[in-house]
């Protein structure tokens, strides 16, 4: 019998481990086309496209914290939507701050919808153009929101939030300002190859 488990053993020592499949360096894949209609509303989110990067800093219910805070943002189904991912380092590289969010053209109302997931909570929120940047707002209590305004241009992107609650004057708790690094191919890179699932 122990013999019998020692020949297992080597047999499976020596076997060749099977390889994973992975997406091909260059696939021979169509590009995705976006839908026509949201081509020109979506087109005026490209100047967010990239990888950014810079301090940031604000308070929260812990106090206040400073971080190294970078964004990627990039176009998916074939630019129909734009996505962006900001991470927040601490200065031993941990992640301090992680959120995800999608921005799409809404053809009925005629505005830009944002999906945000960020720390376990999510939501989705107008998103309006300024002449250089955006303006946001997330609910923060009875009469109260959280407004971010960001100002984009020059390969800087600032960005501010404030609290402001019915009859007062907004408080800033958060500002970040970021250079942009370079291009990113982010979300869609190198397509999982269709041979993935046979």
């Amino acid at each position: 019998m122990r013999a019998a488990l020692l020949v297992f053993i080597a047999a499976c020592a020596t076997a060749e481990a099977p390889k994973p499949v992975v997406p091909s360096a260059e696939p021979k894949l169509p590009v995705v086309e976006g839908t026509p209609a949201l081509a020109e509303p979506m087109g005026k989110l490209a100047f967010m496209r990239g990888i950014w990067a810079g301090p940031a800093a604000g308070a929260d219910r812990s106090g206040p914290y400073k971080v190294t805070q970078t964004e990627r943002v990039g176009p998916i189904l074939g630019g129909d939507v734009m996505v962006i991912e900001g991470r927040g380092y601490r200065d031993d590289n941990s992640t301090g701050f992680n959120a995800f969010a999608a921005i799409s053209w809404n053809a009925q109302t005629q505005k830009y919808e944002m999906r945000s997931y960020a720390q376990g909570y999510a939501g989705t929120f107008e998103l309006e153009l300024t002449a250089d940047g955006y303006v946001w707002e997330v609910p923060a209590g009875p009469n109260a929101v959280m407004r971010f305004t960001a100002t984009v241009k020059n390969n800087a992107w600032r960005e501010v939030g404030e609290l402001v609650a019915e009859g007062g004057a907004p408080k800033q708790v958060f500002e970040m300002n970021l250079k942009r690094v370079s291009d990113t191919d982010w979300p869609v890179g190198v397509p999982l190859s269709p041979q993935l699932g046979r």
